[in-house]
């Protein structure tokens, strides 16, 4: 098999907003949340493998909590391309952490991707082309390319990409210089970007030499990676909080983005399997539902065994698991972190996070 890059997953989130299903110990990437009966983190490592060297060449960087969670969903991946960090802090260190522990086994020429574990993707082989085009234009012009989705409505929810000149073809992909990046838009400004066809969604894909990134961390967040190169792991306590975007992707001049059509999600919150699994069905029902006048509502059970009932709702998501049952508006879900910061504060309750 051709190495195209390393592929490197970033597995160390919460999940938070899938509560009460994603808890610490099984958050949201371990779950199975579209049907397939595979966990999102064993469906993102298989469309990944074809990338690289099969199991030799894939990465994954999660929690020292969650690691033999991992070993547990990914029995074949190599116990030394497992890195566990000791504390969570944003992306930013976990991506310069495993940046130089590639560069020390594969050089520094060698090209890194890095994905979300909670992505979906409609179209795995377009998805691998576009990876081959981020590869070849990460190369060729020492960019660090992101992966553009293109907008299919005006989301608050996520962050979004300015295209701006255009630099060239690669795979058959256009790309551009990215002019900037911009967090989370109101309404009025999100339906300006969609309609300007001139933004994407970050997708939160990277794609780049690691010699480039290295030298890029070092010039803009010299004293974290001081500390890495010098104490790898143990440097994490002394370290800043502090995503990629912010510490690299805002700042760096080699940001080039590939705007790509293929299907995607951020599985972000309850709503997300909405958009996944309900088509022209009146609910998404990943439980025994009984309902009577009930439509446009998500009902998930943990159990086989249980069931749901329901009269006359709408619009809203009904969750059963274990001794836990959420029932909330969808356009709340955002609102469940704000319940699991209450439940952290009560000594009788922290057991259900």
């Amino acid at each position: 098999m051709s190495r195209t890059l390393i592929p490197v997953i970033l597995a160390g989130g919460k999940g938070e907003r899938f509560w009460p299903l994603s808890r610490k110990q099984r958050p949201k990437q371990f779950l199975s949340l579209d049907g397939s009966g595979k966990s999102l983190l064993q469906t993102t490592a298989e469309r990944l493998l074809e990338l690289g060297n099969g199991w030799e060449d894939l990465w994954v960087v999660t929690s020292e909590m969650l690691a033999d969670g991992v070993r547990e969903q990914l029995p074949l991946l190599p116990q030394e391309n497992l890195l566990a960090e000791p504390q969570g802090r944003d992306t930013a260190p976990a991506v310069a952490w495993t940046a130089i522990e590639t560069a020390k086994r594969y050089g520094e020429d060698a090209v890194v991707g890095f994905f979300p574990a909670d992505h979906w993707i409609g179209e795995p082989q377009e998805f691998v082309k576009t990876l081959e085009a981020a590869a070849e234009l990460a190369m060729k012009e020492s960019a660090i390319a992101t992966l553009g989705v293109k907008p299919s409505y005006a989301s608050t929810g996520y962050g979004y990409i300015e295209q701006g000149e255009e630099i060239g073809s690669f795979g058959g992909f256009p790309a551009y210089r990215v002019a900037r990046f911009t967090e989370k838009p109101d309404r009025t400004t999100a339906e300006e970007f969609v309609a300007s066809g001139k933004f994407s969604w970050n997708g939160g894909i990277f794609v780049f030499r690691v010699g480039t990134v290295l030298t890029e961390l070092r010039n803009h967040v010299p004293e974290m990676m001081a500390a890495l190169e010098a104490k790898g792991a143990t440097a994490y306590s002394e370290l800043p909080k502090i995503s990629i975007d912010y510490a690299l992707m805002e700042k760096t001049q080699k940001a080039c983005v590939l705007p790509v059509s293929f299907s995607w999600d951020d599985l972000g919150d309850w709503n997300a399997i909405g958009r996944l699994l309900q088509g022209d069905k009146p609910n998404v029902e990943l439980a025994k539902h009984v309902g009577i006048d009930t439509k446009e509502s998500i009902f998930y059970a943990a159990d086989d065994n249980e069931v749901i009932v329901t009269i006359g709702l709408e619009d809203v998501v009904v969750v059963r698991d274990g001794n836990v049952t959420l029932i909330v508006k969808k356009d709340r879900t955002q609102e469940i972190k704000q319940v699991i910061k209450v439940l952290g504060e009560d000594d009788k309750l922290k057991d259900l996070l």
